[in-house]
């Protein structure tokens, strides 16, 4: 299964693209489309937005190779475009130890739609742009609206 183009869309719209190096909430370097600069990249002069879009490309197909060899259940195109941005922005670590990952191997697809929903934190607060895109995921991976909200 590959990132259809919404999911695509989804990742270019939440991390937006910038052309020279910053820090993302996290603190980590980042240039493109909330690429993570590694300690052999350099990026000085910036980059392009069609070379952010090579790299992306390239963070994308890594992050659709971590779900496939995680998860263990059939999914629809909207859950796997869910799961390859939750991993994109998150890390494959933390979808490898996360409850929604137990949820979803168990078949527990619904559940596992909810525990999205609790990743909206940057450094311990609930940060508005993640709380967005968890629900943009949640909306894929369901075909609808966010309907649940999650206490702090």
């Amino acid at each position: 299964m590959e990132l259809s183009v919404e999911g695509l869309e989804l990742i270019k719209r939440s991390e937006g693209f910038r052309s020279r190096e910053y820090k993302d909430v996290a603190g980590f370097s980042t240039i493109g489309y909330g690429h993570r600069i590694t300690v052999n990249e350099s990026f000085g002069a910036g980059i392009s937005e069609a070379e952010a879009t090579a790299i992306l490309t390239g963070d994308v197909r890594e992050a659709e190779r971590v779900v496939a060899r995680l998860v263990r259940v059939e999914l629809t195109q909207g859950q796997f475009d869910a799961l390859v941005d939750f991993c994109f922005n998150l890390g494959a670590g933390r979808l490898a130890e996360s409850t929604l990952l137990r949820e979803l191997n168990a078949g527990r697809h619904a559940a596992a739609a909810e525990e999205l929903l609790k990743w909206d934190r940057a450094a311990g607060e609930v940060n508005e742009g993640l709380k967005a895109r968890r629900e943009a995921e949640f909306r894929l991976w369901t075909g609808g609206p966010a309907q649940k909200t999650v206490a702090a």
